[in-house]
């Protein structure tokens, strides 16, 4: 069975947030605390049709995802903790 990350000390660097706004090249979401941070996006998620299709779909469905708190990114692996840290 997978760990989330709430069960690890991973937790402490991660910030839970909802989409806020989607429009290319940008991404600003609404941490849990109340402050607006611009997501940062590598340039192949940039130039990712799919990738921007799956986050306006993450954005209408009010969905909370895991930001790193330092690199302002989402986490590929979601709340799971990826299986070679468990």
């Amino acid at each position: 069975m997978p760990t989330l990350i709430d069960d690890t000390k991973m937790i402490n660097n991660i910030v839970p947030a909802q989409l806020a706004r989607v429009f290319y090249p940008f991404i600003l979401v609404h941490t849990e605390d109340g402050r607006y941070i611009h997501m940062n996006i590598s340039t192949k998620e940039k130039q990712d049709p799919l990738f921007w299709e799956s986050m306006k779909l993450i954005l209408r469905s009010k969905i909370w995802v895991p930001i790193g708190r330092k690199y302002h990114q989402m986490l590929d692996n979601g709340w799971q903790v990826p299986a070679e840290e468990n």
